[in-house]
């Protein structure tokens, strides 16, 4: 840990809160263009790229043989109807919640510290919620029909049904999608201008000078840019609360104990919040190791995110601990059983994996030595995401597979192509992030000049 900057010879208060000032702007600038400028990369990101590839065929190859033969050849059953389609759905959309909240809301609020780490969340959400849109399309069951989804003029007349759960998720995330899309390209405009006039070669020049739009730096196009951001920032803050609230009333419009519950928005958006977090700090802690970003992503930096995950799990924690109450104080049988059933039925083993990792590890988080120490937060974060994704696992498939009718009672054990779609994901996702950094920004050169500016003329 002697490559960090001074963490040890140094009180915690002393440590920059942002941005080293030493910095000037052009070696700033000069810092974060070499990433996207220069032809290679390094090693270790051609091998996740060359293991990201491999994924890809496999998903591929999944997908093609679940359209041949259809979804038998998952693990679904006349109980469990809903597997890891909507349980990968529903970890891939929470991963993309951070990427918003860092972007907009701490934008809104003013708040420094999301200037260096905003543009990579921005791209993880995009890349989540791709990944989470293919498992709907594959869960209808023949995806090639998509389109029955979306209220267009047809000669039959036949509309959506709009009560229907999914018909809500189709609007929610199709309008977060475009929404944070937006707001991505707009704030990566004016580094795409500052790529164009850096580049050498005539390609690069060429593809970043379409991506600029013509940006010049002017008053006036300073002044469109401001309103439209701040425009696209207001549209995405509630989002963040209604995407995951309404991928959570599809369990909770349901009659099924353990769904039927109304704690399920703020709980659902909290833990999206709480793993799109974790998988921040996944992709910062490394990336700024490699690049040698340290004193652009500061420990401050993992810091206020580690707090931001503390005080989510925390909710979390108090959504676990509700679930239970309300199953105990309802008088209800089948909501007791269910809960009972999840702790020592035969998947106890994933309820109190999930407790384990989203409840009592991050609990270490109110350690300020463990909430600068990277490879422990790495750890952690890693831990916390593979907690979210056993905490859907539990939510669906506990709740499904003993319902109100013991005769249909039934185990949901999930095959080979279960598992190869949801690993395909995971490649699809690595590689997009790979292509990501090689050629775009991965930190927003202007507003790090920004604030440097700020830091160095003492503007608060």
């Amino acid at each position: 840990m002697a490559s960090e900057p001074a963490a040890e010879n140094i009180g915690y208060r002393e440590i920059e809160a942002v941005i080293d000032p030493s910095h000037d702007y052009e070696s700033v600038t000069e810092k974060i263009s070499r990433i996207s400028l220069t032809p290679t990369l390094p090693k270790s990101l051609y091998i996740v790229a060359g293991i990201s590839l491999v994924l890809i065929g496999l998903l591929f190859t999944s997908v093609f043989w679940l359209v041949v033969r259809g979804t038998g050849i998952w693990g679904l059953n006349v109980p469990v109807a809903w597997g890891f389609a909507i349980i990968n759905f529903v970890w891939w959309i929470g991963i993309g919640h951070a990427g918003t909240l860092i972007s907009a809301i701490l934008y809104l609020f003013r708040q420094e510290w999301r200037t260096t780490i905003n543009r990579f969340a921005e791209a993880m959400t995009i890349f989540a919620v791709m990944c989470a849109g293919l498992f709907p399309l594959l869960h209808i069951g023949r995806p090639w029909l998509f389109y029955w989804l979306l209220p267009y003029p047809n000669v039959m007349q036949m509309w959506p049904q709009f009560r229907s759960p999914l018909m809500w998720d189709v609007f929610a995330v199709s309008t977060y999608f475009t929404v944070s899309l937006l707001f991505w390209f707009t704030g990566l405009i004016p580094d795409f201008a500052t790529l164009r006039d850096r580049a050498k070669s005539k390609i690069a020049r060429i593809g970043y000078g379409m991506a600029s739009m013509g940006w010049r730096g002017s008053a006036r196009h300073w002044q469109r840019y401001e309103i439209v951001y701040l425009l696209l920032a207001g549209l995405s803050t509630p989002l963040v609360i209604s995407v995951h609230s309404v991928v959570s009333l599809d369990f909770a419009v349901s009659s099924i104990p353990g769904w039927h519950t109304t704690i399920f928005p703020p709980y659902f958006v909290a833990g999206a919040i709480y793993s799109g977090f974790a998988m921040v700090l996944t992709l910062a802690i490394p990336v700024r190791s490699l690049f040698g970003l340290k004193d652009l992503i500061t420990l401050n930096h993992l810091d206020n995110m580690s707090k931001v995950m503390l005080a989510t799990g925390l909710m979390v924690l108090y959504g676990y601990g509700m679930e239970a109450f309300f199953a105990w104080y309802s008088g209800n049988e089948y909501e007791r059983y269910m809960m009972w059933n999840r702790m020592t039925g035969p998947y106890w083993w994933g309820y109190w994996a999930l407790i384990l990792c989203n409840g009592v590890i991050p609990q270490l988080l109110w350690l300020k030595k463990v909430r600068i120490s990277p490879i422990p937060l790495l750890i952690i974060s890693i831990i916390i995401n593979i907690g979210m994704w056993l905490e859907r696992f539990e939510i669906v498939v506990t709740s499904l597979h003993r319902d109100f009718l013991p005769s249909s009672w039934d185990m949901y054990i999930p095959t080979f192509w279960d598992w190869s779609i949801y690993i395909g994901t995971l490649g699809f996702f690595f590689f997009l992030m790979v292509l990501f950094i090689k050629f775009l920004p991965i930190i927003s050169q202007f507003e790090v000049r920004e604030l440097l500016h700020k830091k160095k003329h003492g503007h608060h």
